[in-house]
């Protein structure tokens, strides 16, 4: 009988070059012995003994480091004259004499092991049992150098395991710089010594909203910073994964926790508290040279704490009011012979990067003032963030001779939600989902040759307004986190959707062995219910990613990977619970099972977040507070435009209806410049064909504004509806700033 065939390689990021063997495998199994050769042998060791406890930790295969001169049958080997194509780069070698690892340094075997790992995780792989590896050689080396995540710790803190748990992740995926945002409105989270205050006052704040439910009540302060010694931890256990923290100070706007910390670095002598709102602060430091002073102090302190060869100063979002309204800045201005506010900004940049460069480092910022007409240092490496306009911003840093990283918040933002589903986690719009991450364009159009040489590389940001946990965390980077991985990795020619989601399984088991909470929003069921004969349901299955096969049942059981396949549109009767979930083609279950039971209400009643928006914008997706016993809510909102819409609802001989809603805490900042005030009273209205329609019902609010969470409003419909569909709009009156309304559900009866 033939040997059953070695499973596929199954890697992510894609390397460079696949060359598998036509025959042939090897078998690594329980005690198998690693081994550790040629040069950097005490780093390389550290690396092998990392790969040997990662084994052991995911698959449950015991490797043993090699003692003596006993053979290996993993081997590390580091030669500086190996020829690989970068310092990070490396090969792997699977033949009969076991698996080889050769690299030019250590950073390179880090990677190689990764791989390797990979390849002893195949498609189907069970925990604890041997695995079969096919022969073959593997060429590879990143494409970018700069490959990142950036995490926002000043809006929500993360814990330093949790933050370490991240970095983990992130080397897996061969990615090599955290981004670390440390410093905001809402909170200053890095110790300063010479300043005190800065965390003594900066690093807490008022916990308004769903905050409170972090610090146990609204009169208990949301707090947290980073002490020196934590952030040298953090700093070596990344480098031991070869990865770069680059600390972010953000100057000379989101800096209000600063100038609540110390009022003169403001323009207005007042002290601000820190803020509670998200947006967009007016709050920026005075650009004068006693603010200069502490820049610089605060930047020394945070190069002797990191030692990244960049340093992000930030620069984005500066809302300049009150640099307009401040006659000592308007003064300073023109003293400098300036013509405008963004070229102060300009001049305030270039002194703060001036001091990094003096000191060998080399500053980091957005691209806000490029897009604004205004230039920067030209040392100076722009995250490019605005992706419209087929990246326009990008283009002109480039051509202004900047090293640019693209991080466009279109597809990269990993905290805008990933799909329009009921159960989706809460994020800004609008959705950026896993195909449109990995979609990305890297490259600006109309680049040359000379200016794509310097996009340096690639960055998702981990904004984290609505994150107020790690949960929140992972699932809004994983699997994400896979796409930006390739992006930054993987040549272009080897890159296609189709091959990363045949990969992409295996890749999500090693995510559950790791312990990784991942969205599988790409993969979940989304069910299109209509009306059919007989009272029966015509039900339409679809999936974001048209990836994998939906199975489901009607008796109320788990689907399996035996279940019936969903190929054409089902007719069910009613008083059906139709579970669905999505399956891969070796079984592996890419989406858990979701339910949708149909009966006579189906059709009446409709989740807030299947309405759209009067304005048509895509809404906002925003926490409820969390019940004691059920999972908390998400709504879907246009925030400052408490109003909704539903096409041709079915209303046949509907007599009542039922609203579910909550008043959240109005935290939106800026956005409260575009907020929608319809009436003075508190009500919500339905209305027949238009927001200026027939009124079919008024469900007053005074029972609702000081409950906290859900509350049930029911009404008799004041006009007969008669028969067939009706377009409805349902809005709240009264002014969203003192309370954002949000529909989670309406429902009619008959």
């Amino acid at each position: 009988m033939a040997a059953p065939a070695a499973p596929a390689w199954s890697l992510l990021p894609q390397p460079a070059t696949l060359s598998p063997a036509s025959s042939g495998a090897v078998d690594i199994a329980d005690g198998a012995v690693v081994g550790v050769q040629g040069a950097d042998h005490d780093s390389t060791q550290a690396v092998a003994q990392q790969f040997v406890q990662r084994v052991a930790d995911t698959s449950g295969l015991h490797l043993r480091m090699a003692t003596g001169g006993e053979p290996a049958a993993i081997t590390f080997e580091v030669k500086q004259d190996a020829n690989v194509a970068d310092d990070a780069g490396y090969h792997v070698t699977v033949d009969n004499h076991g698996i080889r690892v050769t690299a030019r340094t250590s950073r390179g075997a880090f990677y190689g092991g990764v791989t390797v790992w990979q390849l002893l995780t195949p498609p189907g792989w069970t925990r604890g049992a041997p695995v079969k590896v096919a022969h073959g050689v593997i060429a590879d080396h990143p494409r970018f150098a700069w490959r990142a995540l950036l995490l926002d710790s000043g809006r929500h803190y993360q814990s330093v395991a949790d933050i370490k748990r991240l970095i983990e992740w992130m080397s897996l995926h061969k990615l090599n710089v955290l981004l670390w945002h440390v410093t905001e409105d809402q909170g200053w989270r890095l110790e300063i010594p010479k300043y005190p205050a800065l965390t003594r006052v900066g690093a807490c704040r008022q916990a308004v909203g769903l905050d409170s439910e972090l610090t146990g009540g609204a009169d208990r302060p949301y707090c947290g910073y980073y002490t020196e010694a934590d952030v040298r931890d953090i700093v070596h256990y990344a480098a031991e994964r070869y990865v770069d923290v680059v600390p972010e100070i953000d100057l000379p706007g989101h800096s209000q926790a600063a100038i609540a910390a110390y009022p003169w670095l403001g323009v207005t002598g007042k002290r601000p508290a820190v803020w509670t709102d998200w947006g967009v602060s007016p709050w920026l430091l005075n650009p004068n040279e006693k603010t200069l002073q502490f820049v610089d102090d605060v930047l020394d302190e945070v190069m002797r704490l990191f030692p990244s060869r960049y340093i992000s100063i930030g620069g984005d979002e500066a809302d300049k009011q009150q640099w307009n309204a401040s006659p000592e800045v308007q003064a300073q201005m023109r003293k400098l012979g300036l013509a405008n506010m963004d070229q102060l900004q300009s001049w305030f940049t270039n002194r703060v990067a001036a001091h990094l460069i003096e000191h060998g480092r080399r500053p980091v910022g957005w691209d806000d003032e490029l897009d604004a007409g205004a230039t920067l240092p030209t040392s100076e490496v722009v995250m490019s963030w605005h992706g419209d306009h087929d990246e326009r911003v990008a283009l002109a840093a480039l051509r202004q001779g900047h090293d640019v990283v693209m991080t466009p918040q279109e597809s990269l933002y990993f905290d805008h939600y990933q799909s329009d589903l009921p159960d989706e986690w809460a994020g800004p719009s609008p959705v950026a989902t896993l195909r449109e991450a990995y979609d990305t364009v890297v490259i600006p159009h109309g680049a040359s040759a000379a200016e794509a040489q310097r996009v340096i590389g690639v960055q998702s940001g981990l904004w984290t307004e609505q994150m107020r946990t790690f949960a929140h965390d992972q699932h809004a980077v994983f699997p994400r986190l896979a796409a930006l991985s390739e992006l930054g990795w993987s040549p272009e020619r080897a890159r296609d959707w189709n091959g990363f989601a045949q990969r992409l399984p295996a890749e999500l088991a090693r995510y559950r062995a790791l312990g990784i909470d991942y969205a599988d929003s790409a993969f979940a069921p989304a069910f299109t219910i209509t009306a059919a004969d007989n009272g029966a349901f015509r039900v339409e299955l679809s999936n974001q990613a048209a990836v994998g096969t939906m199975r489901y049942t009607t008796d109320g059981s788990a689907p399996t990977p035996q279940s019936s396949p969903y190929a054409r549109p089902l007719t069910l009767p009613g008083k059906t619970a139709l579970r669905v979930a999505t399956f891969a083609q070796d079984g592996f279950e890419l989406a858990a099972p979701r339910t949708q039971v149909l009966d006579e209400t189906s059709l009446l009643g409709r989740d807030g977040s299947a309405l759209g928006t009067c304005s048509k914008q895509p809404p906002s997706r925003l926490d409820g507070a969390k019940p004691m016993d059920a999972a908390r809510p998400v709504y879907a909102v246009d925030i400052g435009n408490a109003c909704w819409l539903w096409p041709q609802a079915s209303l046949h001989g509907a007599r009542h209806v039922a609203i579910t809603v909550e008043r959240l805490a109005w935290r939106f900042g800026d956005e409260a410049r575009d907020a929608v005030v319809r009436g003075a009273s508190n009500q919500f209205e339905i209305h027949a064909d238009s927001c200026k329609g027939p009124l079919l019902a008024s469900l007053p609010l005074a029972s609702a504004v000081q409950a906290k969470g859900q509350v049930q409003l029911e009404a008799a419909l004041a006009v007969p509806v008669g028969t067939g569909a009706r377009n409805l709009c349902v809005f709240a009156t009264g002014d969203p700033r003192d309370g954002q309304w949000a529909l989670a559900r309406i429902a009619f009866s008959k």
